[in-house]
C-alpha cells in the first residue's frame, strides 16, 4: 500500500503540490481562527447553582438548601458527581458533567431540575445557575481611580453604568462587581418600642411589603372620557419608609418612625478591596464565556471600556489591575520566535550534512506545511493556542524533518544501488555509462 502511494505521488508530482499548496491555505485559516489563550483551560465541566439566603447559619443552609439540591440534582444523565458547600447566608452546588458533554446542555437539564424542586424550599429562596464560564475564565480585573469619590457613589458607578456597558461585549459572560459600599436602605427595629406598642416584627415587615407596591385597576368610561385606575405606591424616599402606617391604636396610625429608625446606609461587607495599600477600590473582574477567544474578548473589552470612559464623572477612569492578554501576547510570542529559531537551525542542519539543496528544500518545506496543518487538527478537537500545545509543536519539529532525512537517505541509497548496477554492466561491456533506457546518469542523481 505505502509503495502504491509513493508511486502515484511521484507520477502526479503537480496533484501532490497542488493539495500540500491546499493543505498549506487552510492551515493558515486555522491558525487566524484558533482561539488564543496562555494557559490551557483544563477545568471540569461543571454547571453552579447559587443560592442566597442571607442572615442564616451554615448549619441551617446545609439542611434547609444544600442537602435537598444536592440530593435532587443526582439524577441528570451524563453526570458525575455532585459538590456542596453551604456557607453564612448562601449555598453553592457544582453539578460536575461528563467531558464530552456540551455546557449548555448541562445548563438546560438543571435549569428543569431546579424548577422542580423550588417547591421544597423556604419562601422567598430562588436557586440561580452561576456564569457559563470555567475557573480560568477571569480574563480581565480592572478598578476604579476615582480620588475625590466615597465609595457609595463608586459602586453606583460600577453597578448601574460600567457593569451593564462591558456586558454587551461578545464572549463575556458576567462581569463581578467587588468593593465599596452597595447603598441600600435600612429600617432598624427598636424592640422596646415593639413591646411598647405591642407588634411584631412580622407586621412590620407586611407593612413594608403592602405600601411598597403598585395595584392595577380598571378602565371605565365618563361623560364619553376613558379613565384609567391605578395606584402607584412604591417607596422612593426615606421620609415616606417613616412615615408607613403599621397599625391603629385608638384610631391613632402608629408609624413606621415610631418604632424604627430609617436611614441611608451600605450593605454588610465581609471583607474590602485594598489596592496596593493606598486605600479601598471598586472595580470589577471580567468572566470570559466558556470556550471563547480570550485574546479577542480582552481586546473588545478594552475597546468597550475607551467608549464607557466618555461616560464616566469627571476625574474617574479605568485602572487595570490584572489584564491576561499581556501574558497571552508574550506566552505566544515567546512560543513563536522559538518555532522560527527551531526552524532555521533544522533547515542548516539539513542543508550542511545533506549538502544537497533540493533535498534540503524538500525536507525543510515540509515544517510550515505541518505546523499549519496541526492548527486543523487543533480546531477539529477544541483546543486553543496555548504554552502546553504551542510547546508541543516546537518539540515535534525534530520529528517533522526525521522521515524527510530518511526518505532522502533512502533515495540516495537506491541510486547509488543503481548507479553502482548500471557503471558495472557499462565496464563490462565497454558502453558509455549510461542507463537502460539510454539516459545519461546524471538524470538518475
Amino acid at each position: 500500500m505505502v509503495h502504491q502511494i509513493i508511486d502515484w505521488s511521484m507520477r502526479n508530482r503537480f496533484i501532490v503540490l497542488l493539495l500540500a499548496g491546499a493543505l498549506f491555505v487552510w492551515g493558515i485559516f486555522a491558525v487566524k481562527k484558533n482561539p488564543i489563550d496562555a494557559i490551557p483551560d483544563l477545568s471540569e465541566n461543571q454547571v453552579i447553582v447559587f443560592t442566597e439566603w442571607m442572615g442564616r447559619s451554615p448549619q441551617l443552609m446545609e439542611d434547609q438548601i444544600t442537602y435537598p439540591l444536592v440530593t435532587n440534582l443526582q439524577g441528570i444523565p451524563k453526570i458525575k458527581y455532585v459538590r456542596g458547600s453551604s456557607m453564612f447566608g448562601m449555598s453553592f452546588i457544582y453539578v460536575i458533567f461528563e467531558d464530552d458533554v456540551d455546557i449548555y446542555w448541562a445548563r438546560e437539564r438543571v435549569t428543569e431540575r431546579i424548577s422542580t424542586i423550588s417547591k421544597s424550599l423556604p419562601d422567598g429562596v430562588t436557586p440561580q445557575l452561576g456564569p457559563d464560564g470555567t475557573g480560568v475564565g477571569h480574563v480581565l480585573w480592572y478598578t476604579l481611580d476615582a480620588p475625590n469619590m466615597d465609595l457609595g457613589e463608586q459602586r453606583a458607578i460600577q453597578d448601574w453604568y460600567v457593569k451593564f456597558a462591558l456586558q454587551n461585549v461578545k464572549g463575556v459572560s458576567e462581569i463581578a462587581s467587588f468593593g465599596g459600599f452597595q447603598k441600600q436602605y435600612q429600617i432598624a427595629i427598636d424592640p422596646n418600642k415593639l413591646l411598647f406598642y405591642k407588634l411584631t416584627v412580622p407586621q412590620v415587615i407586611s407593612a413594608v411589603r403592602s405600601n411598597n407596591n403598585e395595584a392595577g385597576g380598571r378602565k371605565f368610561e365618563m361623560s364619553g372620557m376613558g379613565y384609567i385606575i391605578k395606584t402607584s405606591g412604591y417607596l422612593k424616599s426615606m421620609e415616606e419608609i417613616a412615615n408607613i402606617p403599621i397599625k391603629n391604636q385608638g384610631s391613632t396610625p402608629i408609624r413606621m418612625s415610631d418604632v424604627a429608625t430609617v436611614q441611608m446606609t451600605g450593605e454588610s461587607r465581609l471583607g474590602i478591596f485594598d489596592q496596593d495599600g493606598e486605600g479601598e477600590r471598586v472595580g470589577g473582574i471580567v468572566v470570559m464565556r466558556y470556550g471563547e477567544n480570550a485574546a479577542e474578548v480582552i481586546d473588545q473589552v478594552k475597546k468597550k471600556m475607551d467608549e464607557v470612559a466618555k461616560g464616566l464623572p469627571k476625574g474617574v477612569k479605568f485602572d487595570i489591575v490584572y489584564d491576561r492578554g499581556e501574558l497571552i501576547k508574550e506566552s505566544v510570542n515567546s512560543i513563536k520566535n522559538t518555532l522560527i529559531e527551531e526552524m532555521i537551525v533544522v533547515s542548516l542542519i539539513v542543508f550542511v550534512f545533506l549538502f544537497h539543496w533540493r533535498s534540503a528544500l524538500s525536507i525543510i518545506i515540509q515544517i510550515p506545511i505541518t505546523i499549519a496543518a496541526s492548527f486543523i487538527l487543533l480546531n477539529a478537537f477544541g483546543i486553543s493556542s496555548n504554552i502546553m500545545s504551542l510547546t508541543g509543536i516546537a518539540l515535534a519539529i525534530g520529528v517533522i524533518v526525521d522521515n524527510g532525512i530518511i526518505m532522502s537517505e533512502n533515495a540516495y541509497k537506491h541510486l547509488a544501488e543503481r548507479y553502482e548496477e548500471v557503471v558495472g554492466k557499462s565496464e563490462k561491456s565497454g558502453s558509455q555509462k549510461v542507463g537502460k533506457s539510454g539516459r545519461p546518469m546524471s538524470e538518475y542523481l
